[in-house]
């Protein structure tokens, strides 16, 4: 004979309710939790209806899981979750060093204040929406790379069976003020360079001489759609100075690794970056520059570099370049180095293709040059005055009334 059917793993036996000697009302039952195994489960309230209330919200909440090798629980601490998924992230070979530390710093910075000293357990969805409702109002950025770090964070511990759901797939979608990609006028871009070629050149100021490398940085990423970490990253072997125009092949970026400096990394942002392009005759000619203080014998050596011969940092030629801006009385208006590649997208869009500009700035999906690196003009169509032509009142003689 079939013995009595075993209750289901997360969910629980038939509820009882006993009167306690001080009078209140206990509802028990067994769950079978997510070892297998039957554990009893009470609660107390002052009628048998409350007890049972207790009591079934007390099951709904729970979600426990055994360690059995499994570091997380509902009872994680945040700090100890998210130091494991950081572990986690730190093993992973598909993620680049510098996201790696950009995962790390921004949990800390971020997260931390906000979570730490709550569990797993409490960080409902209720919570999470207050937290990134309040993070939003002070800066829409860092609330969508929070939800995204606990979008992640959560995703981790339902690997480790320590949640059913997700519980920041509940909360409200963020909203951001749509931008336009803003490109650089050549109005502007003739302040910077001037900037760039007199800044701290006249006499009587402290400090060496610039050497002026930033700008022939400027013209090298204007001509070709570099980013900074790539312009910085480019070796003699990677242009070609004999080709018709001459080429520059991407295919490195510069990173600042904990514990290693400043260092060359052999592989641009993404798969897609990696290209050749065809630069112009003003760039052709700064990196001929560059090639005339590079020895003939060391093909891997960089175009830009300190006078130690070492890599320039990116942070290094964001900072002299916001002193440029300031020189030119730009500063304030939103340049950053990046708007370079919005002016080289928003040229080419114009001149040739969308699919040209994404072609050149090493996007994977046009889409993606459209929205954040073409700037439109606005223009009136002239074909829409003639169409409209068809609209006229007739031509009888009179004057318009």
């Amino acid at each position: 004979m079939p013995g009595k059917p075993r209750t289901e793993v997360g969910t629980f036996g038939a509820i009882s309710v006993a009167k306690l000697p001080s009078g209140a009302m206990q509802a028990h039952c067994r769950f079978r939790d997510w070892d297998g195994r039957l554990r009893p489960v009470t609660a107390t309230g002052a009628t048998k209806a409350k007890a049972v209330a207790a009591l079934r919200a007390k099951l709904v909440e729970r979600d426990r899981f055994p360690d059995a090798g499994q570091p997380v629980t509902p009872d994680t601490p945040f700090p100890q979750l998210a130091a494991l998924w950081l572990d986690e992230v730190e093993a992973s070979v598909r993620l680049s060093d510098g996201t790696k530390q950009l995962y790390a710093t921004e949990v800390r910075t971020l997260l931390m204040p906000a979570w730490e000293h709550l569990t797993l357990r409490e960080m409902t969805t209720g919570r999470l929406e207050r937290f990134l409702r309040a993070q939003e109002a002070a800066s829409p950025s860092k609330a969508k790379q929070s939800r995204v770090l606990l979008n992640l964070i959560m995703k981790f511990a339902m690997r480790h069976d320590a949640i059913r759901h997700n519980p920041v797939s509940g909360t409200s979608p963020l909203h951001k003020a749509p931008s336009t990609p803003k490109a650089l006028t050549m109005a502007e871009i003739t302040r910077i360079r001037k900037a760039a070629r007199e800044w701290r050149t006249g006499g009587g100021l402290p400090g060496p001489k610039p050497d002026g490398q930033l700008r022939e940085i400027i013209e090298v990423m204007l001509g070709s759609s570099a980013r900074i970490g790539e312009a910085l990253a480019l070796r003699k072997c990677d242009v070609d100075m004999t080709a018709s125009p001459a080429t520059a092949h991407i295919r490195g970026t510069i990173v600042v690794r904990k514990g290693q400096g400043v260092l060359r990394q052999d592989w641009p942002k993404t798969h897609k970056s990696d290209r050749i392009v065809a630069i112009p005759q003003f760039a052709a000619e700064v990196i001929r520059h560059r090639l005339a203080l590079i020895d003939d014998n060391d093909p891997e050596h960089l175009l830009f570099f300190t006078k130690r011969g070492t890599p320039i940092t990116p942070y290094n030629a964001r900072r002299t370049f916001r002193q440029v801006l300031r020189e030119a009385g730009l500063a304030g208006q939103g340049i950053k180095p990046h708007s370079f590649r919005k002016t080289v997208a928003t040229l080419i869009s114009e001149e040739a293709s969308d699919e040209m500009a994404a072609e050149m700035l090493g996007h994977a999906d046009t889409a993606v040059t459209r929205e954040h690196y073409i700037e439109r003009k606005q223009k009136a169509n002239p074909e829409t005055a003639r169409i409209l032509e068809g609209l006229a009142p007739p031509n009888d003689g009179l004057p318009p009334s």
